[in-house]
């Protein structure tokens, strides 16, 4: 395996994202962003086995990043529980070997549970975090990771059948953008789980404390409902309780079906 640590540099394609690197860099949406709680990261390394074109250095060795950290903190649920709440998450998207999977904002823990039960043809992470993208790809090869926002990543991976919103919350655009580009960028069929294992409650706890990361709230079923069905999406599932979000949507490309 190749490590994604150097001493001071991070390897990026000096005007393109290169489509052989095993970590990748979004450039173009790309925002370091100043705030009171922030952490320093590691410098990193993207590597790349192509002999095509010339990839250039970034010297990074100052980047600070938003403090994504209170995601892997649960004070909420037990081991057992977290695991029971993961599983039913990642249960109620059918995988198949064939699955093509986005994540937006998987934590660590979820990618590793994700990555154990549902093996897939593909698996994407997108995350703001350069660091949370780190520490995935230093432990699967196999796993694609794009650095950016949700709205913006790449045709050269869709379409998708499976899309994971494990932090709505923390996505920076209206409900109604992230529904009109997953519609762009998914299957007919394609399900699309939104989940909280902690539920509502610490959203709202986590929007007071780390207001430059959780910008809202978690939707409820009525504008769920609505922003799916302005999008060619359909609410199959929802469970808003206490200590547990999770809403399943399914993609129609014709529209609505017929109940």
């Amino acid at each position: 395996m190749h490590s994604l640590f150097s001493p001071s540099s991070l390897l990026v394609p000096p005007s393109s994202i290169h489509p052989s690197l095993t970590c990748l860099y979004n450039h173009q949406h790309h925002r370091v962003h100043l705030s009171s709680r922030f952490q320093s990261l590691p410098s990193l390394k993207c590597s790349s086995e192509s002999n095509e074109g010339t990839v250039a250095v970034l010297n990074i060795e100052n980047i600070v990043e938003k403090d994504w950290s209170f995601l892997d903190i649960d004070n909420l649920n037990s081991l057992e529980e977290q695991t029971h709440k993961s599983n039913r998450i990642i249960s109620a998207a059918d995988i198949k070997d064939t699955s093509r999977v986005l994540v937006s904002i998987g934590t660590e823990d979820f990618v590793d549970r994700l990555v154990e039960s549902s093996p897939c043809q593909l698996l994407l992470v997108v995350h703001d975090s350069l660091f949370s993208l780190a520490m995935i790809k230093e432990k699967y090869d196999n796993v694609k990771c794009w650095q950016g926002e949700i709205i913006y990543v790449p045709d050269k991976w869709v379409p998708f059948d499976v899309v994971f919103l494990t932090c709505l919350p923390a996505v920076p655009f209206q409900l109604n953008q992230i529904f009109g580009a997953l519609a762009e960028r998914c299957l007919p069929g394609a399900k699309v789980i939104i989940s909280h294992t902690q539920g509502r409650g610490v959203v709202e706890q986590q929007r007071k404390a780390f207001p430059d990361v959780v910008t809202s709230d978690l939707p409820d079923k009525p504008t769920l409902e609505k922003v799916a069905s302005d999008n060619y999406f359909y609410l199959t599932e929802f469970l808003d309780e206490p200590g547990f979000y999770l809403a399943v949507l399914k993609f129609c490309s014709k529209g609505l079906p017929t109940r």
